[in-house]
């Protein structure tokens, strides 16, 4: 998941579709590089516990976690789920309720201590542990037992895991779920050796899986990984590790970062920025011609989108009206204009699919304010005062000012209540929010429509720490996310999703804003830099150094 909120080190605002300078496709990469692949962030840590982890399988913790199953990603093409330290992506059996893996031979940790299946169910269960949250939680509910399990660390076992052998693991699921190959490639499926596995100490120090292992780790100031000589190319079909080390420089003001990547010199060279371009990097950037061939944009995707708390607005007509306020247009030139994105109007992205493109609330693309105010009329609702709950970097700022003067001409007050990242996101995720309005987005976790519902909209995902910032919470929704889940028909499935997608949306609990086109900078001796059709980063794992 991606949990996406607008300008945070993962969102969109994007640049114009240019084509990234590459030095092959990432079939073709050599681990030949050689050199320091230096990765700038704005973080100020890196997370390295895969249990509390919301990485996408392509970036941070895919150079040092290995899964069950991992994501192949090419330009142009749709993601693919492949296997990973499994050697396919999964057997099926008991309608769909059962899923068993095996290990693939010679697997090893940097220590050099075999992988085996019970490192895996292990690495799985420390994730049930309270000691151990804000990660992907798809597995939480979906393994047998996993609604009362609470880890490891009493000495408990998760039955639904079972282990018959060092390199045969099974799943045991309470119902059908045919996106389970893109649930092992998650966080949380990457083994850890028990030895290894204290909450409070494994961040410091983990013994990885993946090509590289921790060399040092200075909190707030840098994250520094070398080459686990363990790792082995031959069972790896995706990581090409090319570089010797890899340093994240943590705590990286964006505007310096950008300076920096068009100045193109000294370890700037092997270097490439974590965040999106904002609007006023893109500026900065266009206006360098060299700096503009290194530029890499995705499609449109990630969506951008105004939450309702519903709690707080519980008159359907008054959100109804919100739809109809909101100056989209003015959202997308505050985000960078037609280079950011294209206007949005569902819940379920480009690029998913299944995916229909509808529109309940027709306007111009700045809004229809006569309709707005007739809603209102009716609702009786005059003189509204909203907080809008938004990020306080600069791009931020501008986007919710977008809304604020668009909902203005509407007769709506917006008082804007701007917050840090961390703060923003702990306040977003509340039990009982006290704003009106947030500012968010989200990349789905997989390509899978699953994944742009349920996260959002089902209503077990209220508050602690989720991500159904509204709040919304409808029984008949929620059935229908059961049941759209639990069909193995892919085809089927998608029509399901995409009925749902419109069932959400006539009771406006959000407002779509845009589709992200996300955009990223990096240095002239970075090779296989591009941006797939899912997800919109680059891919970590197969970069190359010193072109």
């Amino acid at each position: 998941m991606r949990k996406i909120a607008v300008a945070a080190a993962a969102f969109a605002a994007a640049a114009l579709l240019l084509t990234a300078c590459t030095s092959g496709s990432p079939s073709s990469s050599s681990t030949s590089g050689g050199g320091t692949l230096t990765i700038l962030t704005p973080q100020t840590t890196v997370s390295l516990d895969p249990a509390s982890s919301q990485n996408l399988a392509t970036t941070t913790l895919g150079l040092i976690d290995r899964r069950l199953t991992t994501w192949k990603v090419e330009p142009g093409k749709d993601a693919k789920v492949v296997p990973d330290l499994a050697t396919n992506t999964g057997v099926p059996s008991n309608d769909g309720k059962t899923w068993t893996y095996t290990l693939k031979s010679g697997v090893k940790f940097s220590n050099g201590q075999p992988i085996t299946s019970e490192d895996i169910k292990y690495g799985i269960e420390r994730s049930f542990s309270n000691q151990l949250q804000g990660g992907l939680s798809y597995h939480k509910t979906l393994l047998v037992g996993g609604d009362t399990y609470q880890g490891p660390f009493g000495g408990q076992s998760l039955a639904s895991i079972e282990t018959p052998n060092d390199n045969t693991i099974v799943f045991q699921l309470n119902k059908a779920f045919g996106d389970w190959p893109w649930i092992a490639s998650m966080p949380a499926f990457s083994p850890v050796l028990p030895s290894n596995g204290n909450p409070s100490t494994y961040a410091k120090a983990p013994i990885t899986s993946g090509p590289y292992k921790v060399e040092t780790i200075k909190d707030g100031t840098s994250l520094t990984l070398v080459r686990n000589k363990y790792w082995s190319k031959s069972t790896d079909s995706v990581r090409t590790a090319s570089a010797d080390k890899v340093q994240f420089l943590e705590s990286q003001n964006q505007s310096t970062t950008v300076q920096n990547l068009i100045g193109d010199t000294g370890q700037f060279k092997n270097a490439f920025g974590a965040q999106y371009l904002g609007a006023s990097d893109l500026v900065s950037v266009n206006a360098n011609a060299e700096a503009k061939k290194r530029v890499a944009t995705s499609d449109a995707g990630p969506i951008q989108y105004l939450a309702i708390n519903v709690k707080r607005v519980p008159d359907l007509k008054v959100r109804q009206a919100l739809e109809y306020g909101v100056d989209k247009k003015s959202y997308l030139v505050a985000s960078g204009g037609a280079q950011a994105g294209v206007l949005a109007s569902t819940l379920i992205t480009p690029g998913i699919a299944g995916r229909e493109d509808f529109n309940l609330y027709k306007a111009p693309d700045s809004g229809d304010v006569a309709k707005a105010k007739s809603l209102l009329s009716e609702a009786g609702a005059s003189g509204l005062t909203l907080t809008l709950l938004t990020q306080n970097d600069s791009s931020s700022m501008a986007q919710a000012q977008a809304i604020q003067e668009g909902l203005k001409r509407v007769g709506i007050t917006v008082t804007l209540r701007p917050e840090d990242s961390n703060t923003f996101y702990t306040d977003a995720g509340a039990n009982n929010p006290t704003f009106d309005l947030a500012l968010f987005g989200w990349q789905p976790d997989f390509p899978s429509a699953n994944a742009n519902i349920s996260p959002l909209f089902d209503s077990s995902q209220i508050g602690n720490g989720n991500f159904n910032v509204s709040q919304y919470s409808n029984p008949a929704v929620d059935a229908a996310i059961a049941k759209a889940q639990a069909e193995v028909d892919t085809a089927t499935a998608e029509k399901e999703w995409a009925a749902i997608d419109k069932q959400i949306m006539a009771d406006a609990p959000v407002v779509p804003l845009i589709y992200a086109k996300q955009s990223f900078l990096r240095g002239s001796g970075i090779g296989n830099f591009f941006i797939p059709s899912f997800p919109a980063y680059p891919d970590y794992r197969t970069l190359t150094t010193g072109n």
